[in-house]
């Protein structure tokens, strides 16, 4: 152990650090060079153990936010001269015309060549609903294709993308020193300097240097040493295992003095995922039959929304029928017919083009972020399919737990 941590020391050296490990040193060799076997394995124990425990910590901290990190893909497909062809993301510059295929994810920042995109972007933004791109507009890269194959005309090279920061923060995050570390580390010198008087003063005063070896081996300071560095990885590791990637040993840290929380996107405190809030009928149409016919249809699509209605169609053991002839514009619209009757999902425009007369009518007092799904029945208004993002169970008594209940009763 002895060895190892000499070897240690001596790199941390030549790169100029110098740290409390010095002493755990010092206390190991006076220990042996003075036959108090006990005393070395003691300190050595302590110390070797701990490193074991940091090595197990970093391991299952770089595990957890590599995980969270999988999603990044390692090539793309590129329109070249022969046709398409699947090359390495280093080698995809700027004015690039890449291929984005149903279900894959955005490889680098670019614009939309197609009409229109539909992109996932939770892992980004934490919000459930996918996004409509229109034709020009950023694409992020990290976002997932949620509709139909499309054209990106790449803007930006790999290692510029969005997502890369986001990989350069989870380095970063591995690699960092607390503020506390780095406290323990400035004292070092001085630290060092007053133990050593003092075990040396023992030494002198007492004429054993069996007793300045003893002042040694207390001072040997292993919480300082191991505690916080072990301690900030696992909070690093208990943070990526929930889903946040944390920038810093010291942005952790400093989260304990936290007094006011900000949050810019409702996925922090909401489910993730859209549910079906209210079904609003129109012209006589029964709640029932509007979620069975809208349902019904929406099992020909993957749209996240069309998911969220055959769930809550089934939680209601409605009997759904197999649609056919259905035309689907993903992530806007969809039509067909249901047991002889033609149904039309999506904006009110297209419903009211599609039955000839005017749409749902959208009511006034919509709940904030709510998305609105029109459908038409026949030549008829069939209602609204309102979908909404719920508040998490627990995210009161959450911010509860720190903020008080009056400013948690604004929840």
């Amino acid at each position: 152990v002895l060895a190892a941590l000499l070897r240690d020391l001596w790199h941390g050296f030549r790169r100029g650090e110098f740290g409390l490990d010095l002493i755990a040193a010092l206390s190991m060799g006076g220990a042996l060079l003075l036959g108090e076997a006990l005393a070395a394995a003691v300190v050595a124990l302590m110390y070797a153990g701990g490193e074991y425990l940091e090595a197990r910590a970093r391991q299952r901290a770089r595990q957890e936010m590599t995980a969270l990190l999988a999603r990044v893909p390692r090539s793309a497909v590129r329109h070249g001269e022969h046709g398409l062809e699947e090359v390495p993301l280093d080698v995809i510059a700027p004015g690039d015309r890449l291929l984005v295929a149903r279900g894959a994810v955005v490889p680098v920042d670019g614009s939309v060549e197609a009409a229109a995109a539909v992109l996932d972007v939770s892992a980004l933004t934490g919000e459930p609903l996918p996004q409509r791109v229109a034709q020009g507009d950023a694409a992020m890269s990290g976002s997932v294709n949620a509709g139909e194959a499309f054209d990106l005309l790449a803007t930006r090279r790999a290692a510029e993308r969005t997502y890369a920061g986001i990989v350069r923060l989870v380095e970063a995050a591995q690699s960092s020193k607390a503020p506390m570390a780095r406290l323990a580390d400035r004292w070092s010198v001085w630290f060092l300097g007053f133990t050593v008087l003092l075990a040396g003063g023992a030494w002198v005063a007492t004429g054993d240097a069996v007793r300045g070896l003893a002042v040694l081996v207390v001072a040997t300071p292993c919480p300082l040493i191991l505690a916080v560095p072990v301690a900030i990885i696992a909070g690093l590791s208990r943070a990526a295992g929930s889903g946040v990637l944390v920038k810093s040993g010291g942005a952790l840290e400093t989260m304990a003095r936290a007094k006011v929380l900000l949050l810019d996107k409702t996925g922090t405190l909401t489910v993730g995922r859209a549910r079906l809030a209210a079904i609003l009928p129109e012209n006589g149409m029964a709640e029932g039959e509007l979620l069975r016919l809208a349902a019904s249809l929406d099992q020909a699509s993957r749209h996240v929304l069309a998911a969220a209605l055959v769930e809550a169609a089934t939680g209601r053991d409605l009997a759904l029928s197999t649609p056919i002839a259905v035309h689907e514009a993903p992530g806007e619209r969809i039509a067909g017919l249901v047991d002889g009757r033609r149904v039309a999902i999506g904006s009110a425009g297209f419903v009211a083009g599609t039955i000839g007369g005017p749409a749902p009518v959208a009511p006034p007092d919509q709940p904030p972020g709510a998305a609105l799904v029109f459908v038409g029945v026949d030549d008829a208004a069939g209602g609204l399919l309102v979908f909404e993002d719920p508040i998490r169970p627990d995210a009161a008594a959450m911010l509860a737990h720190g903020a008080g209940e009056e400013e948690a009763a604004i929840l």
